[in-house]
Formats: C-alpha cells, structure tokens, sequence
C-alpha cells in the first residue's frame, strides 16, 4: 500500500496527528509509530522532526506531494506539511 492510501485510509480512523507543532508534542511523547512529511516541507521542521524521530526510533515517510496537495488528500481547507500516524493502543 503507498503513503497517500495509508493516509486515506487511516484519516477515516482518527487516527493521524495533523499539523507539525501536533505531531512534534506527540512524538516527544512517544505516541506515534510513523511520521509522514511533504516534499517541501520548511528546513527547520523537518530537522525537528528527524532529530525527535531519530531519538523514538519512528520512522519517516518522505512524501512526493506537496503540503497543498497533502491539505487536498485530508480534505482540508489548508496546507499539511506534517502528518503523524499514532500507534494502536
């Protein structure tokens, strides 16, 4: 299955963090078991992200789409630069 499936799929779940301040908080806290980031996500937010998936042992999904074709994907009236995938309890 490819990211944007996954993604879909798990949307109709609730089970995504939306948003990069959402999902830092999260994985700090060691809830989340994937990381998905848009091809132009800023510099800075994705060297966040690396360093704390990098401590977690998460991994990271480096997506092809841009952060507007990912808001398209989510149905949302923004832009997603980051989407975390939380583990299943």
């Amino acid at each position: 299955m490819d990211s944007l499936e996954e993604i879909k799929k798990n949307l109709e779940t609730n089970q995504l963090i939306i948003g990069a301040e959402a999902t830092l908080k999260n994985l700090k806290i060691g809830k989340l078991e994937k990381v998905y980031v848009t091809s132009n996500c800023s510099a800075d937010v994705k060297e966040d992200i690396e360093h704390y998936t990098g401590i977690a042992g998460v991994e990271v999904v480096g997506l092809e789409q841009s952060n507007e074709e990912l808001g398209v994907v989510c149905k949302k009236p923004f832009s997603i630069s980051v989407i975390g995938l939380l583990k299943v309890q």
